[in-house]
């Protein structure tokens, strides 16, 4: 099975001012740490980078900048992408079938968006996933905590069984990484 990391959208728009993602440094040092895993591993990293016409998302802004602190190295592959879908529009499948990716490893922002949206598309095109239950995140909404937000996540994609199979859940701690 060849695995690789998915890093989504922990990006600066995300990681300082107004939308800081709760618990962002903590989120950042378990990410570092899987990337650590996956080069140690000889998995392939990569990173994901929402982008928008208007707004903080800006292609080259400040915010769409990888967040500052994020471990990133010259070998790790990036995707840009439009929508919450990872896959959608991207070159993200086509990079996966050239390496004979079959499990991917996820993180990143925003539990409820991009998370959410990639996890459950993954899941459909068949491949196994793992989430890093700890090391993703996202902003209150006025109805829930962000915190609250991230533990549904959680618990909703690792009982979907519509696909065939489910997410596994996982401290990033515990996540085991092999090319």
């Amino acid at each position: 099975m060849t695995t690789a990391l998915l890093i989504i959208d922990v990006q600066q728009a995300l990681c300082t001012g107004e939308e800081v993602a709760f618990d962002i440094d903590r989120v950042i040092e378990r990410i570092n740490a899987l990337s650590e895993k996956a080069r140690n591993a000889g998995a392939p990293v990569l990173l994901i980078q929402h982008e928008e016409v208007d707004g903080p998302f800006q292609f080259a802004t400040d915010g769409w900048q990888l967040a500052e602190g994020l471990n990133v190295q010259p070998e790790d592959i990036r995707v840009r992408k439009t929508t919450p879908d990872s896959f959608h529009r991207t070159e993200l499948s086509q990079l996966l079938k050239e390496r004979d990716i079959t499990r991917l490893v996820m993180c990143g922002l925003q539990s409820d968006f991009c998370v959410d949206t990639t996890v459950r598309r993954a899941l459909a095109l068949g491949y196994d996933v793992v989430l890093a239950g700890d090391a993703h995140s996202t902003v209150d909404n006025g109805v829930l905590t962000a915190a609250q937000i991230t533990a549904h996540h959680n618990i909703t994609l690792g009982n979907m069984t519509s696909f065939g199979h489910r997410a596994v859940i996982t401290p990033a701690s515990d996540v085991r990484i092999e090319a």
